[in-house]
């Protein structure tokens, strides 16, 4: 069927939206029985016990996925609904919400994937075969069935397939200015960045700087700060944006980012006003370029247990200790260093947050300053800034340093970033994903197997509707969550669940666009190759899978 035939198929049936409006209230439902089935299941003496929590690892962490996935339904629902007043929803995006909404329902009932080899079913979650059955009416009956047929796969595929030079597959829903920021970066990644980041990443090289000052030129390290401190004073949506077509370009570049984001969020929110002012221009005009060095060897993502020590004599503190998986630390000129200042307060109450001052090194002299060595550590993917152990032996700090003047806020200061840093990673994903997205498209429509392009083939094409569906879907969640924060509401579950979902789509799409290239993908030579060892950090970084769901488990049974 061609792109013109689909187009110009008669609708016999209701929209997309209409489907998802139908359906949407038996889900939530269901959500709300699951919700209370785990809180009786995990409360002990009238509070939520962390113990039966973790015990019930398995139904808590399916039940943030299926909120997850009824978020998801409203987010699809509310973005069609959204494009229809504006007049601008068509044919490749009913099908894509189609094929997407189709598939999700589906799943609620079926079996949810957690990851791989983790299918979590209703049962499981605590719910009875009555709630099961009001949430799976006629309305949702009629979403499975008009939804993830072969019929609109084929449909969704022909439309996307024949279009050229989508920068997506389906309109996501921009108005002009962001727009405008989206194309901006998508000549700037075509002409410095894409055809170069396969070979950065197969020599394990450094993003050169010519590239990231060209980066800091277009405003991307200010891009959120308030323009009082030099930066551009744009939304959080503006900053998904940027960042999903960057990491499009090379995950490494997207990434460079997210360290100007998390310092940013540190001081702004953290800081004193000599902080601010000293810091955040020239974080804003990429003068200086921050890491974060937060994680230690043995605690991972245990923060209450961090060790490193910080201890003031005189006008300084001098740190001890270890941190590992510190990205682009060579490079930086800060440090965001979390450190235990008092040794005594237990948990979390003794932590405190420096800004550490260091020179930039070399991959010859890596850390050309006393009292900061380390060691790099050789990863598959996310290159390009390189990851280092540091070891910390009377490493000194300026006192005044001190993010905000005062000890023991540290972990408090961090947490203030974790909206922040989730939504940005769930748009790297994103990136990640439509990366995998274009080399499986382009690929399947060049590649001639049997007199044919691959597309023609069914499963070839049956990978590439779904990916475009789920591409659209977290991205659309990723969008919900920025606007959620630009609100200053509070969105950590928001956040969470973004990042949850657009993790698994990325790591689904490369592995998907890496089976339609066949033995090629697994060529070190073909760019889909480094696609799928990228899209494997975002279920780890930025709160593990498991974390994450267990995060949002807690937020939900909490209320």
């Amino acid at each position: 069927m061609s792109a013109a035939e689909a187009a110009a198929e008669p609708q016999t049936q209701g929209s997309a939206v209409a489907l998802i409006a139908a359906a949407l209230p038996g889900f939530e439902a269901l959500l709300e029985e699951a919700i209370a089935a785990l809180r009786r299941k995990v409360t002990a003496d009238g509070k939520i016990s962390s113990a039966r929590l973790e015990a019930e690892q398995h139904a808590a962490h399916g039940l943030s996925w299926l909120a997850t996935y009824v978020m998801a339904l409203r987010e699809m629902k509310a973005y069609g609904e959204r494009l229809q007043a504006e007049d601008r929803y068509g044919a490749i995006e009913d099908y894509a919400l189609r094929v997407g909404a189709g598939e999700y329902a589906a799943q609620i009932f079926g079996g949810i994937p957690m990851s791989q080899g983790e299918i979590v079913r209703l049962p499981a979650l605590g719910l009875s075969a009555d709630a099961v059955a009001s949430a799976c009416g006629d309305a949702a009956e009629a979403l499975i069935a008009e939804g993830n047929t072969p019929e609109n796969r084929a449909r969704l595929v022909a439309l996307f397939s024949q279009s050229d030079g989508l920068a997506s597959v389906g309109d996501p829903g921009l108005d002009e200015m962001l727009e405008a920021i989206r194309s901006e970066m998508r000549r700037f990644c075509a002409a410095e960045v894409t055809p170069h980041a396969h070979d950065w990443h197969l020599a394990n090289d450094y993003i050169p700087m010519p590239v990231v000052e060209k980066m800091a030129e277009l405003g991307v390290f200010g891009l959120t700060i308030p323009e009082e401190f030099g930066g551009m004073g744009l939304s959080k949506v503006s900053m998904c944006v940027v960042s999903e077509e960057l990491s499009r370009g090379y995950i490494g570049v997207g990434s460079l980012g997210t360290r100007s984001e998390i310092a940013a969020e540190l001081i702004l929110n953290g800081g004193t006003a000599e902080q601010k002012q000293r810091w955040l221009p020239r974080i804003a005009a990429g003068e200086i370029l921050p890491t974060a060095v937060f994680t230690e060897p043995n605690t991972g993502s245990d923060l209450a247990s961090l060790r490193t020590k910080a201890v003031r004599e005189g006008d300084v503190f001098k740190v001890h200790g270890n941190k590992t998986w510190i990205t682009h630390p060579v490079r930086a000129d800060i440090m965001t260093l979390l450190v235990r200042t008092d040794p005594d307060a237990p948990g979390y109450r003794g932590l405190s947050m420096l800004i550490a001052e260091k020179p930039r090194g070399t991959d010859a002299d890596p850390f050309p300053v006393e009292g900061l060595t380390g060691g790099e550590i050789e990863v598959l993917g996310y290159r390009g800034m390189k990851e280092y152990e540091l070891a910390f032996d009377g490493f000194e700090v300026k006192a005044e340093n001190l993010l905000g003047g005062v000890e023991g806020q540290g972990f408090k200061q961090l947490m203030q970033t974790f909206e922040a840093a989730r939504i940005q990673t769930a748009a790297r994903a994103v990136g990640v994903a439509q990366s995998a997205f274009d080399l499986g498209l382009r690929y399947a429509q060049e590649r001639i197997q049997f007199g044919k392009p691959l597309i023609a083939f069914p499963r070839v094409a049956d990978k590439l509707a779904m990916m475009a569906a789920e591409i659209l879907i977290a991205r659309q969640l990723t969008y919900f969550a920025a606007r959620e924060k630009d609100a200053e509401r509070r969105c950590d579950l928001e956040a969470g669940m973004a990042k949850l979902l657009g993790a698994r789509v990325a790591w689904a799409a490369a592995d998907n666009a890496l089976q339609i290239h066949g033995g090629n993908g697994f060529a070190l030579e073909y760019p889909i190759s480094r696609v799928l060892c990228d899209a494997r950090i975002l279920n780890i970084f930025e709160g593990a899978a498991e974390i994450q769901a267990q995060v949002i488990a807690r937020r939900l049974v909490e209320g």
